[in-house]
């Protein structure tokens, strides 16, 4: 338990801090950074490579952020939620999370409906079709409403745990629905590691996914793979349209993360080194999950967490092991990681190949749907260590992350100690100093 676990208090009616006086040229200012900063070509030459292979697909981040901010610009002035009651405005957004899960139940219902019988002059799918068309009109009209919303109440937390100025949070939370591009990672064969992060359209179909992969494969002696992304730090930041309420907070929280780290040593050295990259993803993994419980805790309070119960103790007095469950994802996830590296090492490349394809048909028939399971995927997964195991392995960065995370006096300081760093080494030395030693 990190020495501030007992910062939450009850919940109180706060003061909503709404987009005021500069707060929109703080936007446009940051929006215009991110148009400047894409425009700089990647220095390293295993991406550049790649890219002959993407450009014609690649995701238009100029023309979405223009677009973003526009909308962003132009709801911040309407500020008609301001209107509403706390417990209206949660309402609203939990209708709006109902939507989304009615439409995507509909969509599913459809396809399957279509692939049986392409006739779509059929009562029952014109019907489904007509709902579908409603949703989604009602899904637009309330979108900008639900954004200002959870940003509000995502910036309250944030400044209930000091990182406000005069009652602003900065950067202002900012966040927009979309559907988000997909992103192709290459790593080299005989090591894990990311050399490539290309975002490509999310059009781009599993066919053309698969052969993508393999173009890149054949010519680069790489290891390739298409993933999709819950969430980019944009600014405004990308962030995918779920139904679950308590994961939206959990990654608008995260994403905000990242634009606060964006101007500051850290996140200007994201792709300097994995350790660096590891380093903000696990740090803002970390935020996003507790400001995500906090936000739920006092506006969605019948969705968050429930305390960790009592362990009752047992005979001897000792409090009783809970059982294993019957396949734990994250420790056999690690388990291959750390093989895979052990092989890798020793230079088998094919043969720790083979064995991934292996265990991912093993992971398939426990229920966990892997396409694919190679250098590529533990390279991107493997950076996101908030959690001991899983696709990391053995990695000392995360774990370093997650000890400075207990070790800190209270959430706004490690955020800040982290902003500050812009090495693994700068993390090592300062949980080695005298303040930061374990009692």
């Amino acid at each position: 338990m990190p020495a501030w676990g007992g910062w939450y208090h009850p919940p109180m009616r706060q003061t909503r801090r709404s987009w005021a006086g500069c707060a929109w040229l703080v936007l446009a200012a940051l929006s215009t950074l991110f148009l400047l900063t894409q425009s700089v070509p990647r220095a390293r030459q295993q991406s550049d490579r790649a890219r002959q292979f993407t450009r014609a697909i690649e995701f238009d981040f100029a023309g979405w952020t223009a677009k973003a901010a526009s909308a962003k610009l132009a709801a911040s002035n309407l500020a008609l939620t301001d209107y509403l009651t706390e417990d209206d405005r949660a309402r609203l957004v939990r209708d709006h999370a109902g939507r989304i899960d009615r439409a995507s139940r509909l969509e599913t219902e459809l396809a399957v409906r279509l692939a049986g019988s392409p006739a779509a002059s059929d009562p029952e799918t014109q019907a489904i079709e007509s709902e579908l068309e409603q949703l989604r009109q009602e899904m637009m009209a309330f979108q900008p409403f639900v954004e200002s919303i959870v940003q509000e109440q995502v910036a309250v937390v944030l400044a209930e745990l000091g990182l406000d100025a005069g009652g602003l949070v900065g950067p202002p939370v900012a966040f927009r629905f979309t559907e988000l591009p997909l992103a192709l990672i290459v790593s080299p064969r005989n090591v894990i590691r990311q050399e490539a992060n290309i975002q490509i359209d999310a059009g781009v179909d599993i066919p053309d996914q698969i052969a993508l992969e393999q173009r890149v494969e054949q010519e680069l002696n790489a290891s390739a793979l298409v993933v999709p992304v819950g969430g980019i730090g944009t600014y405004p930041t990308m962030v995918m349209e779920s139904g679950a309420i308590s994961w939206l907070v959990d990654v608008v929280a995260h994403e905000w993360a990242h634009n606060y780290l964006t101007l500051r040593p850290l996140g200007l050295n994201y792709d300097t080194t994995p350790e660096t990259r590891t380093m903000n993803e696990t740090a803002a993994s970390l935020w996003g999950g507790l400001v995500g419980r906090r936000v739920l805790q006092l506006y969605y309070p019948e969705l968050a967490p429930p305390p960790a119960p009592a362990e009752p103790p047992s005979s001897s007095g000792a409090a009783a092991p809970a059982p294993p469950p019957a396949f734990d994802f994250r420790a056999e996830m690690r388990d291959t990681r750390l093989t895979v590296d052990r092989l890798l090492e020793q230079g088998e490349i094919e043969q720790a190949e083979v064995y991934m394809e292996e265990r991912r048909q093993d992971f398939n028939r426990q229920g966990y749907n892997l396409r694919r399971l190679n250098q590529a995927y533990f390279a991107f997964h493997g950076a996101y260590a908030d959690e001991p195991g899983g696709a990391a392995g053995e990695d000392p960065v995360g774990a370093a992350v997650r000890a400075l995370w207990e070790r800190s006096p209270s959430p706004a300081a490690f955020l800040r100690a982290m902003a500050w760093m812009d090495s693994y080494d700068d993390l090592q030395r300062l949980l080695a100093g005298p303040e930061h030693e374990s009692s």
